[in-house]
């Protein structure tokens, strides 16, 4: 009997340990949790004040300190302060503490160490984000999230609270990536064949499909990128022609709002009256080098034209409501007149996987020069992956989740009732056609 039992016993040992395994490596949320996490507390309480001393990050006490040290616990050696912990949270991707910084320390310095910190404690990455002064908050992750993108099922009231917030990637740190308009109202994403740069923008298409706003396609490679979105655009081009007609019509848009916005008083779309409010566009180029590469001179006027009303459209559009999401493999002073204008005008910076080392100084080298090595280093097995930047100088790295082409489409269509009718757009609104077998496999076939 006595063998049995221990037959039995060993039996669940091992297949305890071959269940953690198989956790590790097909879901390693589980791992985590179960045994990762619980690991690196006990790691991370044990070894902290001998990890910050090793790390120089502690600072000498203060006199007050040292004097109560040495007359009233009657102890001669004054250890160095490190930063004192404040709160310690685990979640099913890694680990938070928020630390209060002793006086001599700035996050600069914990960010500096935060490599250190990573193999001393085991994980994944370590993260330094500034919460308030003289506090910070260490993002730990237990494994590579971004080997497997799951979104978070609940985001922070305050990154959701703005009424043009889209979460289209998850970050390196566990967090959401989000687009807030208000905050970052024009954006461009640049990536090589086969980097994930469509996979990004059908996440974030389907993001503003579910959001009372007005979408406004520019796919000069005759749509086939964007057509199937018919059903939830305000408006489709898929010729230069055509999107140099649509940007003027916009312009001419941009300054009717700001009449609007004169009448009322107020400088912003956003202080306007909800019955007085028009509604927010979103403007989608697809390819923007198709709008500044002409064949022929007598194209070139056509061109400067298109260039100019972009260049106007992101330095005054912000405030009426009106976005840019400029999309391209490269985007340089090589495009021609106009472009390194339009681009200092674009804020927000999302860089795929690229063919060389240029193309990434453009996305990145003149808002976040250390982010552009991190750019070259993205490996093309894994598609999806960039690097996102901004004009703060911040950059991380994001991954998209996995969306087909098919269920962005099915997305487009289940949505398509919040498409706001806009009188100046709609000789460019694409028609729908639902007779009964003119589907596609990417949707029915719409024309502009």
């Amino acid at each position: 009997m006595s063998d049995l039992t221990t037959v039995i016993e060993v039996a669940g040992a091992l297949s305890a340990a071959g269940g953690l395994g198989y956790a590790k490596v097909r879901a390693p949320r589980v791992f985590w949790s179960l045994a990762g996490l619980p690991v690196a507390r006990v790691r991370f309480a044990a070894t902290y004040r001998s990890t910050m001393d090793v790390c120089g990050l502690t600072v000498q006490p203060s006199r007050l300190r040292a004097f109560m040290v040495r007359n009233v616990a009657r102890r001669q050696d004054v250890q160095p302060v490190p930063p004192r912990v404040r709160r310690v949270r685990g979640s099913s991707t890694g680990m938070r503490v928020t630390l209060r910084l002793p006086a001599g320390l700035e996050p600069a310095d914990v960010a500096a160490a935060s490599e250190r910190l990573r193999h001393a404690w085991g994980v994944h990455s370590v993260h330094v984000v500034e919460i308030k002064p003289g506090f910070v908050e260490l993002r730990m992750t237990g494994y590579d999230v971004l080997r497997r993108v799951k979104m978070p099922r609940r985001l922070p009231r305050k990154v959701t609270s703005g009424p043009l917030v889209v979460p289209v990637a998850l970050r390196e740190d566990g967090t959401a990536f989000v687009r807030d308009y208000q905050k970052i109202p024009h954006s461009l994403t640049l990536g090589a064949n086969q980097s994930g740069k469509s996979m990004y923008q059908r996440n974030l298409i389907t993001g503003l499909a579910k959001l009372p706003v007005g979408l406004v396609g520019i796919d000069c490679k005759r749509g086939v990128e964007q057509r199937g979105y018919a059903p939830r655009l305000s408006a489709l081009a898929i010729t230069p022609t055509e999107a140099a007609d649509l940007l003027e019509v916009l312009v001419r848009e941009m300054e009717e709002r700001f009449d609007t916005l004169s009448a009322h008083g107020v400088s912003d779309l956003w202080d306007l009256p909800a019955k007085a409010r028009p509604v927010p566009l979103v403007v989608l180029v697809d390819e923007v080098a198709e709008l500044f590469l002409v064949a022929v001179k007598k194209d070139e006027e056509r061109r400067d034209r298109m260039v100019m009303h972009l260049v106007r459209l992101a330095q005054m559009a912000r405030a009426v409501g009106i976005y840019l999401e400029i999309c391209g493999q490269r985007f340089g002073s090589e495009l021609g007149k106009g472009a390194t204008m339009l681009r200092a005008q674009l804020t927000g910076r999302v860089v795929h996987r690229v063919n060389d080392k240029q193309t990434a100084d453009m996305g990145l080298g003149d808002i976040a020069p250390d982010a552009v090595s991190a750019v070259t280093t993205i490996p093309p097995d894994r598609p999806g992956v960039a690097v996102a930047g901004d004009s703060s100088g911040g950059w991380s790295r994001i991954r998209t989740p996995e969306l087909s082409a098919a269920d962005a489409v099915a997305l487009c269509h289940e949505y398509a009732h919040l498409t706001p009718d806009v009188p100046a757009l709609a000789p460019f609104r694409p028609v729908v056609r639902t007779a009964p077998g003119s589907a596609s496999p990417l949707g029915a076939p719409v024309t502009a």
